[in-house]
């Protein structure tokens, strides 16, 4: 079965006055269709840059500096923006944390939902409003068709939230990106939007990318989970077996400090120090400033590669 994306080698690159920066550094992924993708990892590790490198999305001066994605077996990453605008919306959708930014404010949502629909099904004004209607029914907006003219300040933040999904899903994408979707949205409305996302793209048949740093969000909705660290891949695999078996000291760290795995403890497991600026890694594993376990090896180049699913020299649970 072919891929609906596959990301491979990729190199994201932010020239500045000290150097060349790497966000995204040899990032290698495929995502099956209907497959739920959580990338997972601390702020700055490089998960939202390489979603936005995907999408076409990358502020300037940052740049897609080598490595290829491709959708469906088609390359996107050297499209003209007139092709990559066709692109988003169509073929991959985006819900942003925070739906205030991807909501036009003087704009009713009926009408921004219909003009996504016209623009990438080439349907009439009117079969566009009725197909509007029914995405903002999906999703579980009440009274619907009187929503329709509402605009986006009238609604919650997880209602909001709801009407970016329907954008999202509305002209039918193979691929949806969802970044941090949860994150500003009470705990309740968080496990709501969750399970609403993972329905939808369950029932469209749609992959996603879910982007997030609670692991909590991951055990909930992924169905592999790839974790990054100082722009890197440190380790990919299934959800459960990453969970209940992770291969990499950071991995476990991420593990560890989920409050489900706490086991009564009054304090949870922490990671000590915190993650190098990109300007000042050091050799070797970039995890190996923080690593308890971390040897000679892990502190000189080579750096480790993604292979045994974690890109460790001594990975754990390795018998050798």
């Amino acid at each position: 079965m072919e891929s609906v994306l596959s990301v491979r080698d990729l190199v994201v690159e932010i020239p500045t006055r000290r150097g060349i920066l790497r966000p995204v550094d040899n990032v290698s992924y495929e995502l099956a269709p209907g497959e739920i993708l959580g990338v997972v990892g601390e702020s700055g590790a490089g998960k939202s840059m390489t979603g936005n490198a995907v999408i076409g999305l990358l502020d300037r001066p940052a740049h897609i500096a080598s490595g290829e994605i491709l959708l469906n077996g088609r390359r996107i990453d050297n499209l003209p923006m007139r092709d990559m605008r066709k692109v988003r919306g169509k073929e991959i959708g985006m819900v942003f944390q925070d739906p205030l930014t991807s909501l036009n404010p003087l704009i009713p949502i009926g009408e921004q939902l219909s003009e996504t629909i016209e623009t990438h099904l080439g349907v009439s004004r009117t079969e566009a409003r009725k197909r509007a209607l029914a995405s903002l029914e999906e999703v579980g907006i009440p009274a619907a068709a009187e929503r329709l003219d509402s605009y986006p300040h009238e609604f919650s933040g997880g209602m909001r939230q709801r009407v970016v999904i329907a954008l999202a899903l509305c002209a039918e994408p193979s691929l949806v990106i969802a970044d941090e979707p949860t994150t500003a949205l009470d705990v309740s409305v968080q496990a709501q939007i969750i399970a609403l996302l993972k329905r939808l793209c369950r029932e469209h048949g749609t992959s996603v990318i879910l982007v997030t740093h609670d692991m909590g969000v991951i055990a909930e909705a992924a169905d592999r989970v790839a974790v990054m660290y100082a722009g890197q891949l440190v380790e990919i695999g299934p959800v459960q077996d990453v969970l209940t078996r992770p291969r990499h000291p950071y991995t476990d760290g991420l593990v560890g400090s989920m409050p489900a795995n706490s086991h009564g403890q009054p304090r949870l497991r922490q990671i000590p120090g915190a993650m190098p600026r990109l300007n000042d890694l050091p050799d070797g594993c970039p995890f190996n400033t923080r690593c308890s376990l971390a040897q000679d090896k892990c502190r000189a180049a080579p750096r480790p590669t993604l292979s045994q699913g974690a890109a460790c020299w001594f990975p754990l649970g390795d018998a050798s």
